[in-house]
C-alpha cells in the first residue's frame, strides 16, 4: 500500500484519480472543496494550494498534481493578469508541492511524480496562448525535473485533449459543440477521466518503473495524425 498526495482530487480527472487508487493505497487529497467519495483510506485537507500551507504527511511515495484552467480568449482580451494566474495555477502550485513534499518522496517507495499539460502545449489552437504557455513550462519542468532527480524519483506528466469535466464544461456544452469536437478527432471521441485516471495509475505504478521525464499524448489523434 503506497502513500499517495493528490492535490485537486475532489473533482474532474483529479477526482477519477482518487477513484481509482483508494482501494489499493493511502491517498491524501488536497484541495479547497471535499470529495463526495468516503473511504477508510482517504484523508481530506482542505487548502488552497496557492495561499495556504500545505498539511504536513508522514510519508509519501507518489505526488499528483491536478489544478489546472482553460482561460480561452483572443490574445486581445488576455490581460496580463490572466497569464499570471494560469502560470500561478499550472506551474507555480506544482512547484510549491514539489518542493514542500520533496524530502518524504526522497524517502519513498519507488517515489513518483504525476503532473498534467495540454494537447493545446504541441498543436497550436486559436484562443489558447495563456494555457498553452502556463502548461507549455509545466512540460519543462517535466523533463528537468526528470533528469534531476533520476535515479530516484521517476517524473511525469499526461497531456490531455478536451476530457469530459466540469473545467470544460464551456466547450461541451450543447449538442452541436459535442459532435464538433468529435469530429475534430480522427478518433472521433474525446476524453472522459476515468481514461485519464487509468493512465495516471499505470504511470505511477512499477510497471512505469523505466519511464521517466515524458509527456504521454493522450489526444484521441488530434496531435498524431493529419486525417
Amino acid at each position: 500500500m503506497k502513500n499517495i498526495v493528490i492535490i485537486g482530487g475532489s473533482k474532474g480527472i483529479g477526482n477519477a484519480i482518487v477513484n481509482n487508487l483508494i482501494g489499493d493505497n493511502k491517498v491524501f487529497n488536497i484541495s479547497r472543496t471535499e470529495p463526495e467519495i468516503k473511504h477508510k483510506n482517504l484523508t481530506h485537507y482542505s487548502c488552497d494550494v496557492l495561499s495556504d500551507e500545505l498539511p504536513e504527511i508522514e510519508a509519501i511515495d507518489t505526488l499528483i498534481y491536478c489544478p489546472g484552467s482553460i482561460n480561452l480568449k483572443p490574445i486581445s482580451r488576455l490581460k496580463l493578469e490572466n497569464f499570471r494566474e494560469d502560470f500561478e495555477i499550472n506551474v507555480i502550485g506544482a512547484v510549491k508541492a514539489i518542493q514542500k513534499y520533496l524530502p518524504l518522496l526522497k524517502n519513498g517507495n519507488a517515489p513518483s511524480i504525476l503532473l498534467f499539460s495540454t494537447v493545446a502545449a504541441k498543436l497550436g489552437m486559436p484562443y489558447h496562448a495563456s494555457v498553452a504557455a502556463a502548461k507549455s513550462a509545466v512540460e519543462g519542468l517535466t523533463k528537468s525535473l526528470g533528469a534531476e532527480l533520476a535515479p530516484t524519483i521517476r517524473v511525469n506528466a499526461i497531456a490531455p485533449t478536451v476530457t469530459n469535466t466540469d473545467l470544460a464544461a464551456k466547450l461541451l456544452r450543447n449538442e452541436k459543440m459535442i459532435e464538433n469536437i468529435t469530429e475534430r478527432h480522427p478518433l472521433k471521441k474525446f476524453l472522459n477521466p476515468e481514461e485519464v485516471a487509468t493512465m495516471a495509475e499505470f504511470l505511477t505504478s512499477e510497471k512505469a518503473a523505466s519511464i521517466s521525464g515524458q509527456i504521454f499524448q493522450m489526444d484521441c489523434g488530434i496531435v498524431s495524425f493529419k486525417i
